[in-house]
């Protein structure tokens, strides 16, 4: 549907992340994967969604000057949000075990920004999710890391592996939001950016 509309545009999609590539296939669009090696750095000033944003903008400087007319460029950054601070991708098992037991009994916030970039002109959007964990064991924490080795997820934890299923007691918004993308609101701004053509 959205894909017949979007006929005369080439989406490329920023990212590495199979979840993220899973969502746009299952939202039936053509599209192709470009990657450019990007630090993830934001100066310290910034918070909460604003760090998002700023990384997933930053994540599309480096195609700029290669867009074509009809090229929609899309990149992201998801971020939890705890304790007044960004919790990114953890460098090893001890960080991992660090963050995860700061969310045990407490909710913490999910944001993914997603950038849309084309030749003229570029539009951030982000979501956030409210996500509410049980108290947790020690032993599970452990051997959630040691079983699903969550270094290459923010917050050091994926929604949809086993420590969501165990651990989760409430979620507020988009629960793809969680996964790495809010897909409805990729959908919408996709059908707005056509029809605004």
């Amino acid at each position: 549907m959205l894909n017949d509309k979007l006929k005369n545009f080439n989406i490329i999609l920023a990212s590495g992340s199979p979840r993220r590539q899973q969502f746009f296939k299952e939202l039936e669009l053509d599209f192709e994967i470009r990657l450019k090696p990007v630090k993830e750095e934001f100066p310290p000033r910034l918070i909460h969604f604003e760090i998002s944003n700023y990384l997933a903008q930053l994540k599309a400087l480096p195609f700029k000057t290669e867009l074509k007319d009809n090229d929609i460029l899309i990149t992201s950054d998801t971020i939890v949000w705890h304790n007044n601070k960004a919790m990114g991708k953890p460098r090893d098992e001890n960080e991992a075990f660090e963050m995860i037991k700061s969310y045990s009994g407490k909710t913490h916030e999910v944001i993914t920004s997603v950038c849309f970039t084309t030749n003229t002109f570029e539009k951030t959007i982000h979501a956030i999710t409210k996500v509410t964990f049980k108290a947790l064991l020690e032993s599970e924490i452990k051997y959630y890391i040691k079983t699903y080795k969550p270094f290459d997820k923010a917050g050091a934890y994926g929604i949809q592996e086993w420590i969501g299923q165990i651990a989760i007691t409430n979620i507020e918004g988009s629960y793809f939001n969680v996964m790495g993308l809010p897909v409805h609101l990729v959908y919408k701004t996709l059908n707005d950016i056509v029809n605004a053509q």
